[in-house]
């Protein structure tokens, strides 16, 4: 009896032994594993924090903006304009209030409906020729079957109604809006709002209409076009260059495109334009410009005169030369 006892007492020693030692053993490694979780915790980047520093690191930088006294070249005309070095990523601007006010643009836009045209192979430069209506216009120019070149180049109205109208109003809106242009508002398709002229196949919203765009915007559209991250293909921007290429202006490293633009409201204008961009081969540099000329009353405001001053400030002030005045 007694030795049954004892082996009891053994028995319920040892289960007690083994209840506490496996309670530590329990302890220990709750204890282990939460430290593990907790490190791994300390150790974690949130989510928040990495994706904060690849935006911050996608983000384009900020151009540089200097502002020019160009008052001496413009001589008394009511206007503005905007330079944009893509290598130096730098803007200079004349008259920085009016450069980021938006107007019509006017026969600029031929750059716009051209580009569209060509890109969604609407317009075809070896098979592009309109067949005249017979209507006799006030340019003589125009009065004739005419193609794309010469329709660019004389700045041929009634053509690029033709082309603008092919495009149609829900591609010109979606294209309008993936360039940023402007304001986008084609909204006055037909062109009922410009007071000078009622004459639909002259007209459109293009013409001191729905449609703005301000000389700093027009810059920037020429780079989304023809700059290094263009969505366009490298046929459209040659057809584009082609027409564009002021063939006055002879340099032997320096090529300019552009396309000039003007507007009339009550018989007066008030509104002339000049942009596109400079190539210079010697020196591997762009430069995106766009001169804008106002109403300016006892002044011959014409897009002409806009295209002299580029070409002024292009050459001989700014773009190949370092030491023009800012301030």
């Amino acid at each position: 009896m007694r030795s049954t006892l004892n082996y009891i007492k053994l028995f319920c020693c040892a289960l007690f032994c083994m209840m506490v030692l496996g309670g530590c053993m329990s302890s220990h490694s709750e204890e282990n594993e939460e430290k593990v979780q907790s490190d791994i915790r300390h150790q974690r980047v949130p989510d928040t924090m990495i994706s904060e520093d690849i935006v911050q690191d996608m983000e384009p930088p900020v151009p540089d903006v200097m502002e020019a006294d160009w008052s001496a070249i413009f001589d008394g005309l009511n206007g503005a304009a905007v330079l944009y070095d893509a290598v130096q990523q730098q803007y200079t601007i004349y008259n920085t209030e009016l450069a980021t006010t938006p107007r019509s643009p006017c026969s600029t836009f031929k750059i716009i409906s051209s580009l569209i045209a060509l890109e969604s192979g609407i317009l075809e430069p070896e098979d592009s020729v309109h067949t005249w209506s017979g209507e006799v216009f006030w340019n003589e120019d125009w009065n004739h079957d005419i193609d794309f070149l010469d329709a660019f180049r004389t700045s041929c109205v009634w053509y690029f109604r033709e082309v603008i109208d092919a495009v149609g109003q829900t591609t010109m809106q979606q294209e309008l809006d993936k360039l940023q242009y402007g304001n986008c508002d084609i909204s006055d398709w037909e062109g009922k709002l410009n007071t000078n002229n009622n004459n639909r196949a002259l007209t459109g919203f293009w013409l001191e209409s729905s449609l703005l765009i301000s000389p700093k915007e027009q810059v920037q559209v020429m780079e989304r076009i023809f700059g290094v991250d263009s969505i366009y293909s490298e046929k459209t921007r040659e057809e584009l260059r082609e027409v564009m290429l002021v063939t006055e202006f002879e340099h032997p490293d320096i090529k300019i495109y552009g396309k000039t633009g003007m507007g009339k409201a009550d018989g007066i204008t008030v509104d002339a334009w000049f942009t596109g961009f400079a190539e210079d081969s010697a020196q591997e540099r762009t430069v995106y410009f766009c001169v804008y000329l106002g109403r300016t009353d006892n002044q011959n405001v014409t897009s002409a005169a806009a295209r002299e001053i580029a070409i002024n400030l292009l050459t001989q002030v700014s773009v190949y030369n370092t030491d023009f005045e800012r301030h």
